[in-house]
């Protein structure tokens, strides 16, 4: 759904992109997860046909982003991080506006408009006045404004930041509804918490570029198999060798632990007693949830 190829970007003093390429399968959801000042915005506004990138090619659900740039508008929605609203404009308003001046016809808006609204739950809200609204329901408005052309890709930039946690749970659940409905989605952040939750996949940027092995399954998109942190009494120097013939994958190894992924379908009970039984003596035995934050610093190890 999205092609980035070799893309460097140059602002007058400096280089922001470094020949970054990766790709984004329809219906994942990417983090783009990387420091402040890493190029993860410039990045977005590039695949967004809003700046030309210096060098190298983007394509957004086929379409060249530099060629057909007003096509790409169309295919996709994106909300900066710094958004606004017409605040004095009732909810319904500013959706009809949005949906207007995003290609949809006159006689279709007002239906589009109420559809947006009833994707992001501000269906009650039609008639109340935008600057009216709580931090959460003006991020889900301007989100509504964002989708409302129904495009098949969505951009978000840092789009939690200064949420309270309910509203960022509440973002993360329509987050995963969208994604569920067949929507492409990049979420830029620096705080890996706030895309634990939906995100499939994940890209780190460092210094404009693609840092460790690319766009990498994250989160949600990990393969099935249960991950075990454990120890063991007097570990044998060939561990690894012998925990791969009882089919475990050696994810990481530390000073005195290891993380494993167990084979697909063994349960806990059933790992333990492999271990036990080809007598490496567990000290410690621990079911983990792999989170983006072992992803990110996987990569960072690489």
């Amino acid at each position: 759904m999205i092609e980035v190829r070799d893309v460097v970007y140059d602002y007058p003093t400096a280089r922001a992109l470094h020949g970054v390429s990766f790709s984004v399968e329809p219906g994942a959801v990417l983090a783009l997860v990387g420091p402040n000042g890493a190029g993860k915005t410039t990045l977005l506004r590039c695949i967004a046909a809003l700046d030309a990138p210096t060098e190298g090619r983007i394509a957004v659900a086929g379409m060249d982003t530099q060629r057909d740039p007003r096509a790409v508008h169309a295919a996709l929605g994106y909300l900066p991080d710094f958004y606004g609203l017409y605040e004095e404009l009732s909810v319904r308003r500013c959706l009809l506006y949005a949906a207007r001046s995003r290609g949809v016809g006159e006689a279709d808006a007002p239906r589009a408009a109420e559809a947006a609204a009833a994707r992001v739950q501000l269906s009650d809200r039609l008639d109340a006045r935008a600057g009216a609204l709580s931090r959460g329901l003006r991020q889900r408005l301007a989100i509504a404004q964002t989708i409302v052309h129904q495009p098949k890709v969505l951009l978000l930039d840092e789009p939690a930041a200064g949420l309270d946690p309910e509203a960022r749970r509440s973002l993360s659940e329509l987050i995963l509804r969208l994604a569920a409905e067949g929507m492409t989605i990049v979420v830029s952040s620096h705080i890996l918490a706030e895309l634990e939750d939906y995100s499939t996949r994940m890209l780190m940027l460092r210094d404009g570029r693609a840092a460790g092995g690319g766009v990498v399954a994250a989160g949600a998109g990990v393969r099935d198999g249960m991950r075990v942190a454990a120890t063991f009494a007097e570990p044998p120097a060939d561990l690894a060798e012998r925990l791969s013939d009882l089919g475990f994958e050696l994810e990481r190894q530390d000073a005195d632990q290891v993380i494993l992924l167990a084979p697909e379908g063994v349960d806990d009970a059933e790992a333990l007693a492999r271990l036990v039984g080809a007598g490496l003596r567990p000290r410690s035995f621990q079911p983990v949830r792999r989170t983006l934050e072992d992803a990110y610093l996987d990569e960072v190890r690489r």
